[in-house]
């Protein structure tokens, strides 16, 4: 290689040393600032504070009612009549349908006319008996005779009952799947009940949360049918088991419902607090400064002569995050002054100055408005 050449690539390699040593100085926390003095920097800052957050869970599940059911007959027949229209609220024991039963009836009024004369056959032979007219062995006949036909006139009347589709309780109706004169076969769904107050939510929980699930616990329920908006709950019930292939425990929450927004089959998002509240020192997350070598943020301090401010990055290890805030789970202290806007352009040892006129507001539970 010629000498030129030598000398050329000697120099590049110098310029190239150079630019890491001074990127490398930049962008390490703690690295000090360069000769000559910078100008202050206005930023806006905020004092780190502690904050008691409820450990939660954030789960999803499914609306069920608390009663619900396809109703159907289990009887054949043609419809009647129909006494309910689609989505309407009914109470319990409220007559929905009446299949065509004149048969049923007319077979019933037989047999309670029989019902009748073997009571009066009974009342005449125990009259007779007392004279010594017929035997004990007639009286019990009667007797048996009118055991039967009154067993008789009530399974009729069941099978009567049949005929007729009532609400077994209360709540609100689907859309009707039959009409007038048609011919409904058994077992044919002819409206859909739902119970809608209250409703429960069925979700799963990991198994390593058995032991702190407790039922009256509160819950959180959310549905995209209603964005920001929650309703409250309480643990009812908890599975006896874990479930074998997901190693998860099904856990069932009552939620009052008293204005029917919801309505079973709804996928829901139900948040569950676990342990007890923990204290953490907190900051808005725009305070964090992301790196590829981890998250910093930068804390202000005052001068050695008491009279300005300047920016000191340091490590912080994060926790959770929720709403506008994260938690700080070390390298920061409650009370110090963190930069949460303007770090652009800062770096260590950068003089700074407070300027909170257009501090963007920050929440906890920030929500979407219009």
């Amino acid at each position: 290689m010629s000498k030129p050449r030598v000398i050329m690539w000697l120099a590049v390699a110098a310029l190239a040393g150079a630019a890491f040593y001074v990127t490398k100085d930049r962008f390490a926390p703690g690295a000090a600032p360069p000769h000559g003095s910078a100008p202050a920097q206005t930023v806006a800052a905020q004092t780190a504070q502690k904050q008691s957050w409820q450990p939660t869970m954030e789960l999803v599940g499914e609306l069920v009612a608390s009663e619900g059911a396809d109703l159907s007959l289990q009887v054949s027949g043609i419809v009647e009549s129909l006494s309910f229209e689609s989505g309407q609220t009914v109470k319990a024991g409220t007559p929905l349908l009446q299949l065509v039963a004149e048969d049923q009836i007319a077979k019933l009024a037989s047999l309670k006319a029989t019902a009748e004369l073997n009571a009066i056959i009974l009342k005449r032979d125990i009259e007779q008996l007392k004279i010594k007219a017929v035997s004990q062995a007639t009286v019990d006949t009667d007797e048996a005779n009118l055991k039967n036909s009154q067993a008789l006139v009530k399974q009729q009347e069941a099978l009567v009952s049949y005929y007729t589709l009532k609400a077994p309780f209360a709540g609100r109706l689907g859309i009707r799947n039959v009409d007038l004169g048609e011919y409904l076969s058994a077992g044919t769904a002819v409206v859909t009940l739902q119970a809608l107050d209250p409703l429960f939510a069925d979700f799963f929980v990991p198994q390593k949360f058995f032991g702190t699930l407790k039922v009256g616990e509160p819950v959180k329920v959310m549905v995209d049918a209603y964005p920001g908006q929650s309703f409250a709950g309480t643990v009812s019930a908890i599975n006896s088991k874990v479930e074998s292939g997901s190693r998860n425990v099904k856990v069932r929450a009552t939620v009052a419902n008293p204005d029917s927004k919801l309505v079973p089959g709804m996928f829901a998002r139900i948040s569950l607090d676990v342990g007890a509240a923990e204290d953490f020192v907190t900051l808005p997350q725009t305070a964090i400064v992301a790196n590829p070598y981890g998250s910093t943020v930068f804390v202000l301090e005052k001068t050695a002569d008491g009279k300005g401010l300047v920016a000191r990055e340091t490590f912080v290890k994060l926790g959770e995050a929720r709403g506008d805030f994260v938690a700080v789970v070390s390298g920061l202290t409650e009370g110090e002054t963190v930069v949460v806007a303007g770090q652009i352009k800062l770096r260590n040892g950068t003089p700074a100055v407070i300027d909170n006129s257009h501090l963007p507001k920050v929440e906890l539970n920030p929500t979407v408005s219009d």
